[in-house]
């Protein structure tokens, strides 16, 4: 009977060559050419990532945000009725309230207000500015006119920040762009300083004393210091000597008696033992106090908190928004213009 090796040898080689010459096939043989192949093509990777930068706020952090405005306007628009008012005193979004502009004022259907609440002149024990800063004023809410009689109209509450009350005022909703975040980038610890417009973190949304990201705050620094929208400022603090009222001498375990071990305590050459001042000295000499070394040294870096982003101005302040954070933030810390 005949070997088949032969014949299976021969169908191995045709396949090779087969192979072989498919793998030779150009490329643009292989792929369909003209514009409609041109449009079957995917967006790269990249592409596909670029996006339009996000605001450095939401929406609603920047209309709840309020303001220190150095110059209230003069028109008395108000929230004087609403339509369960005989049920509640307190209102929110979706009720209807009634305010004291009708069509002899000007009002329209449509047209949407800011609800604002007032609360006096401020002043700021951490600004160096003397004087007043402003109105600080509180942004309750909006409201949208929906039915406009004589000298009366009706209001939808579209949005609500705190309980809307009778007598709050009304102004025109401002004209605010959210500024554009920027990349991120790694917080430097240790920036030097800048030399351009520092001033004080005064005051926080809803008298908070310790912020941290995403928060509200209110800075010293307006108009009158060419700060505007979009500025980033460095939070930072001074490097202090300490909180400690009394420091006194250095506390250390006693070197005169007890054991070198960090049990026992004490010992001439435990690690708990006093520093010396003088290397070369007798065990029992002066010692190393840290009250001294901070009084003699050179000036250190600043401790670097955070950043943050103005987002309006007023006068002598602006409202910001923290962007990020190394630590706790406190009213009373510092920015400087970056």
């Amino acid at each position: 009977m005949p070997s088949s090796k032969p014949s299976l040898t021969c169908k191995v080689l045709f396949s090779v060559l087969v192979f072989c010459a498919s793998g030779s096939i150009p490329a643009s043989a292989q792929t369909p050419a003209g514009p409609s192949a041109r449009q079957t093509q995917r967006p790269s990777a990249d592409a596909q990532m670029k996006r339009a930068p996000a605001p450095v706020a939401r929406e609603s952090e920047s209309a709840c945000a309020g303001f220190i405005e150095q110059t209230p306007p003069r028109d008395r628009f108000e929230i004087v009725g609403a339509e369960d008012e005989t049920l509640n005193r307190l209102f929110a979004e979706g009720d209807y309230v009634f305010v004291n502009a009708g069509a002899q004022q000007g009002a329209q259907v449509g047209q949407e207000f800011s609800v604002v609440r007032p609360r006096g002149q401020f002043s700021s024990k951490f600004s160096t500015k003397r004087g007043s800063l402003g109105v600080f004023t509180q942004e309750i809410g909006r409201v949208r006119v929906v039915r406009v009689k004589d000298q009366v109209s009706v209001a939808l509450v579209v949005a609500s920040c705190d309980n809307i009350l009778l007598g709050d005022l009304l102004r025109r909703v401002p004209a605010r762009a959210l500024p554009a975040s920027r990349p991120d980038a790694a917080l430097d610890h240790f920036a030097e300083p800048t030399g351009k417009q520092s001033g004080r973190i005064v005051l926080a949304r809803d008298s908070r004393e310790t912020v941290s990201l995403d928060q509200v705050v209110f800075i010293d620094l307006g108009a009158e210091d060419n700060v505007k929208p979009g500025d980033y400022l460095t939070v930072f603090r001074p490097i202090e000597k300490g909180v400690i009222i009394k420091q006194g001498n250095e506390i250390a375990a006693n070197a005169r008696r007890g054991f070198e071990s960090d049990h026992k305590r004490g010992g001439e050459f435990s690690n708990q033992a006093q520093r010396l001042k003088d290397v070369d000295g007798n065990k029992y000499g002066t010692t190393v106090k840290t009250p001294e070394i901070q009084k003699r040294r050179p000036a250190v870096p600043r401790r670097v908190l955070g950043e943050l982003v103005v987002m309006h101005v007023e006068g002598r302040t602006a409202t910001a928004v923290i962007t990020r954070v190394a630590q706790e933030i406190h009213t009373g810390d510092h920015v400087e213009v970056q």
